[in-house]
């Protein structure tokens, strides 16, 4: 998946400030290594040690300045008592350093349920963005009981490699519903292709244009744009012409404000039913995502 790391909205040229790698199958785009940012895993490891701590001093405080122990509160503000529950603390964790570990695992399975529940939340509250927006390209049935919303950047090579399991999709199962969401994040070219795309829905070749732009090798020139433009049939002129109609940069950035909203920070990134997935799936991935939201 083709990702942009930033803490905000970008612009739809912003990408040209970022470098690009690759982890665990998907493109990103990441910030240089000076951003603050860089250093956040271990600023995470470093602040469960603290809370840690902290909770056992509070538990030890509670404990021996209890009636029972015969403590008076006051004591806890001793500095020498404070030394003494610090040490206890301290060699405790470095008896059980395992506990480190168990408690980030714990800390990051639960970031990720309460984030699946914000998602399938954000999902449910742009229905109509997300299925129903009259300026998103369709194709499939569009009466079908299942639509597969995808969002996509054309220079993206992972949604290249999806591409054709979302066609393939559309021949194997007659009753699914796809809508493209233009999510160029690539930089101008890839603002250039997504422009040509919505333009070329006039002349109603739409889907061929858009299959078409996936299968080509290279940068995406706007020369290279309107070659594959003519070969599926369309009138390049007017192609060129209705690609300055600034309602395009609306419909971009409209896309963009949505995948702020549901969190999709890449491409590609589909969203079936009440789910969300990041990244290139293949074709038996989207017919289990399919079948799922038939069962919902």
């Amino acid at each position: 998946m083709q990702t942009v790391n930033s803490g905000t909205r970008p612009s739809i040229y912003s990408s040209r400030a970022l470098m690009e790698s690759h982890v665990n199958g998907r493109q990103i785009l990441e910030r240089p290594s000076s951003d603050s940012r860089a250093t956040q895993p271990s600023n995470r490891i470093v602040t469960v040690k603290v809370k840690m701590a902290v909770l056992a001093l509070v538990s030890c405080v509670g404990t021996f300045s209890s009636p029972a122990f015969g403590q008076s509160t006051n004591q806890t503000e001793d500095p020498a008592w404070r030394q003494s529950v610090e040490r206890v603390i301290e060699s405790y964790i470095r008896s059980h350093p395992e506990m480190i570990e168990q408690a980030q695992q714990a800390l990051e399975a639960k970031r990720q349920e309460e984030e699946k529940v914000r998602v399938k939340e954000a999902i449910a509250m742009h229905q109509s963005e997300l299925l129903h927006d009259p300026a998103s390209p369709v194709s499939g049935d569009p009466a079908g009981e299942v639509t597969v919303v995808e969002f996509f950047d054309y220079r993206c090579g992972f949604c290249q490699r999806a591409a054709g399991s979302v066609t393939q999709l559309q021949k194997d199962d007659v009753r699914v519903r796809i809508v493209y969401k233009d999510f160029p994040i690539l930089g101008a070219a890839s603002v250039q292709a997504a422009k040509a795309a919505l333009a070329s829905r006039s002349q109603g070749q739409h889907q061929a244009f858009h299959e078409a732009l996936f299968t080509a090798k290279g940068e995406l020139t706007k020369e290279q744009i309107l070659q594959i433009a003519k070969d599926v049939g369309l009138d390049t002129q007017k192609l060129v012409a209705d690609m300055d109609n600034p309602e395009w940069v609306v419909i971009i950035e409209r896309n963009r404000a949505l995948a702020s909203d549901l969190g999709i920070t890449g491409t590609p990134a589909f969203v079936v039913g009440t789910e969300l997935v990041p990244g290139a799936v293949d074709l038996t991935t989207l017919k289990d995502l399919v079948a799922r939201a038939r069962t919902r």
